[in-house]
């Protein structure tokens, strides 16, 4: 067993913070699914809310810093960091695994200068490759598989992610892509690239200390094995018991390096097989924010399936004008379906060409925003909106499980929720696991909720999720 790297905390090894709630929940799944104990919380916890569950052995915050401008980083991230790093050795700040981000939005060049400002953080190790996830760094180039056709493409011209109606990904190498964000004179982006990681461990380990030695801002790993991730998981572990803490960037890969890694050197763990089967319900409440094609053909299967597909104005939802009447119509239209044992699917989208983005758009434009305003003020809104939406048809129709689709959205919802905490219910979908909700509110607690990215499921997601799984799960990973 590895002697403890923390000073900090009695037992936690690790603390992150997730940049939206899906892949939140995804870094919660790795931990989970390896034997550890952990909770999500929605903000740093407190003794008393540790204190209600057992041995923790990991702690993650799920936030929305995804959606956020730098300036919004600069006042929200600095004291949850602070608290994190205050909790446990090891402090991971979850990106999405197709980095997606840029200068204006969600910028992750402009989280590793603030750490490195306000944690003392060093060269800061950034983990792109994730070859569970179909995801692959190659000589600091990012690649990834697609949802929709199973290829894997080189994130600049990945179909889906290289058109993002956000943040599209036009630059491969993620040295240059992240030294863009940086609202200084550019982030120094050192690199450990494959050859480096196909040596012994005293060679890696001496070319671990070369690059340690550059004046670098971050240190960028490549990886397309398990056996890669395992190597920086040792790595990670080592270099936070020199510094006595460390502050990461990465995908769920960091959770995947150093479970592996805590793995072979001996780490007791608790069986995962619990979380491998879960049981169907009567009916679920089904809301999807996400304009991907994965997404629309998920739709598409859960209305063959049986939901009762209601499509939602993104346009009167983020309209003050007709917000209310919208409001009072989809709650009445959900909660009459439900309460007949329907199953329900609220969107705003059936894919990336779906007019009604572009005529919410189109209308605050009209307001005096700019295109990008309505982006960023537009796409937080409707999801919060959606949140009150959701929160009012529970109040009406309690439900046993709800599935949220994309990212911001299921932030902005799960944060209207507002439960104390999240945990690990069951194995759903790679990177999309069922979760219990932990509330002091009664409809809520012990409810079940998936949160699923754009990219995440099979297209028969919705109606699994309604149906159950009763089989092993499968060894193969999904997108994140």
């Amino acid at each position: 067993m590895i002697a403890p790297a923390n000073s900090k905390a009695d037992t936690l090894r690790l603390a992150f913070y997730g940049d939206d709630f899906t892949g939140s929940t995804d870094a919660l799944e790795v931990l989970a699914f390896a034997g550890l104990e952990c909770a999500l919380f929605l903000k740093p916890p407190t003794v008393a809310a540790l204190q209600k569950f057992a041995h923790l052995d990991a702690i993650g915050i799920a936030g929305d810093s995804r959606g956020m401008s730098p300036q919004e980083m600069d006042a929200a991230l600095p004291p949850l960091l602070q608290a994190l790093s205050a909790l446990a050795p090891i402090v991971h700040y979850k990106v999405c695994s197709t980095f997606d981000s840029s200068p204006a939005i969600g910028s992750i060049g402009r989280v590793i200068e603030i750490a490195r400002q306000h944690l003392g953080a060093g060269m800061v190790p950034v983990v792109a490759g994730n070859p569970a996830l179909g995801r692959y760094c190659l000589f600091g180039n990012l690649f990834a598989r697609s949802g929709t056709d199973g290829k894997v493409y080189r994130i600049d011209r990945h179909p889906i992610m290289s058109v993002h109606p956000v943040t599209p990904m036009d630059e491969a190498d993620l040295g240059v892509h992240l030294a863009r964000q940086s609202s200084l004179a550019g982030l120094a982006v050192a690199k450990f690239t494959l050859p480096q990681l196909d040596q012994g461990r005293d060679a890696i380990d001496s070319a671990m200390a070369t690059l340690l030695r550059e004046p670098a801002d971050a240190l960028l790993f490549d990886a397309s094995t398990p056996a890669h991730l395992t190597e920086i998981g040792r790595l990670i572990e080592r270099e936070a018991q020199r510094r006595n803490g460390l502050f990461v960037v990465g995908s769920s890969g960091v959770q995947y390096a150093l479970t592996q890694w805590w793995s072979e050197a001996g780490l007791p763990t608790r069986s995962p097989a619990r979380f491998d089967s879960f049981g169907g319900v009567d009916r679920v409440l089904a809301v999807s924010g996400s304009a991907s094609r994965l997404t629309a053909m998920q739709i598409e299967a859960a209305v063959a399936a049986g939901f009762v597909e209601l499509p939602v104005s993104a346009r009167h939802l983020v309209d003050d004008a007709f917000w209310p009447q919208a409001r009072e119509n989809l709650v009445a239209r959900a909660a009459d379906h439900l309460t007949h044992q329907r199953s329900v699917i609220l969107h705003t989208a059936r894919g990336p060409a779906d007019p009604r983005i572009d005529e919410m758009l189109d209308a605050l434009v009209a307001q005096g925003q700019t295109r990008s305003q309505a982006r960023h003020e537009g796409g937080r809104l409707l999801g919060l909106r959606l949140g009150q939406v959701t929160k009012d048809i529970l109040a009406r129709v309690p439900l046993r499980r709800v599935v949220l689709s994309g990212g911001d959205t299921s932030s902005q919802v799960t944060q209207v929720l507002a439960p104390d905490a999240l945990t690990i219910a069951a194995r759903l979908a790679p990177g999309a696991p069922l979760c219990r909700l932990h509330s002091g509110t009664a409809e809520l607690d012990g409810m079940e909720v998936a949160l699923k990215g754009g990219q995440m499921g099979d297209v028969h997601f919705f109606d699994r999720a309604r149906r159950g799984e009763t089989r092993r799960y499968a060894a193969t990973r999904g997108n994140v």
